[in-house]
């Protein structure tokens, strides 16, 4: 068994919880832990995009990895994001997220700033190198950090052995088959991640371990079962289910409001698990979102009785 194992199966990216002031909440914080655990998903991805960290203080993103670490306790791989806009933030959250015990962090590139890609690279190897018994995974979202993974400057990062794998965001599934073969020609094992949900069976397919996403959180058995047919190489069934899968997605990114308080209102109503709303200027939900979110709630409960059955 490779020691990269933990981090294959589904991964879902963990949601920001807040209080009804707004405040993160390390209660919400703990239950939306354990839902996880209760769910028997591989891990959680922490502090990235679904969890609002461009919006959130450092001292906000410790509280919620150590409320996290202090339930998973080795029952879920945990991968802790911590890129922030400077080196400075960056390094701290990695020195924190090693103290606490994650299995690995991530980073995107910094945004705003295009960047060369020797300061990128400088960037993510004094991030890893404050956190030098932790392994390091490379975010590549390039719609949103506005900057590509290059295979250059992937080739450069290889150079540092704690990077074990990309969380592979971009559109094209071809990056995936490119990161998997450099990655695998370049060290004894290395894992990608598929990123976008609506693609799942795609990027298994073409080479993925694994995935992580925004949307497993509402759907996780929908995932699991889906990560099972791809496995079992019924492709069929997988395709089916991954266009059930899509079309609660697609209802769910309809409403005005942002997909992540969609998110929240269909884990309320579903799953009973409340971890408020989301953080300014993300839009929260309007009375017609409420009724998009449980239309999506009755989609998900709907093909649970259809595929898992």
């Amino acid at each position: 068994m490779s020691r990269l194992d933990k981090y294959r199966g589904i991964i879902p990216a963990f949601y920001a919880c807040y209080d009804e002031e707004g405040n993160v909440s390390g209660e919400r914080v703990q239950a939306l832990t354990q839902y996880f655990i209760d769910k028997g998903v591989k891990g959680v991805y922490v502090n990235g995009s679904s969890g609002e960290c461009i919006y959130q203080s450092v001292e906000e993103r410790k509280l919620i990895i150590e409320n996290v670490m202090a339930v998973a306790k080795g029952k879920l791989t945990v991968i802790n994001h911590v890129a922030c806009n400077n080196t400075k933030d960056s390094v701290e959250l990695a020195k924190h997220s090693e103290s606490v015990g994650v299995d690995a962090i991530a980073s995107i590139p910094p945004i705003y700033f295009r960047l060369p890609e020797y300061s990128i690279s400088a960037y993510w190897n004094a991030i890893s190198d404050a956190a030098p018994n932790t392994d390091f995974v490379i975010y590549n979202i390039p719609q949103l950090a506005g900057t590509a993974l290059t295979m250059s400057l992937f080739a450069e990062m290889m150079k540092n052995p704690r990077v074990i794998a990309v969380k592979n965001s971009s559109m094209p599934t071809q990056d995936i088959q490119m990161f998997k073969s450099a990655g695998l020609a370049a060290k004894d094992d290395f894992v990608v991640f598929n990123g976008p949900d609506e693609q799942f069976v795609a990027g298994r397919a073409i080479g993925a371990d694994g995935g992580i996403g925004g949307t497993y959180g509402v759907m996780p058995e929908l995932f699991l079962k889906l990560n099972e047919l791809v496995e079992a190489g019924e492709k069929g069934q997988a395709c089916e289910l991954q266009y059930a899968i899509n079309e609660i997605i697609y209802k769910m990114c309809s409403s005005r409001a942002n997909m992540y308080a969609v998110a929240k209102e269909i884990l309320r109503t579903n799953d009973n698990v409340n971890i408020g709303g989301v953080r300014e200027p993300l839009e929260n939900l309007q009375e017609a979102d409420v009724m998009i979110a449980h239309e999506a709630a009755e989609m998900v409960k709907a093909a649970k009785e259809r595929y898992l059955a």
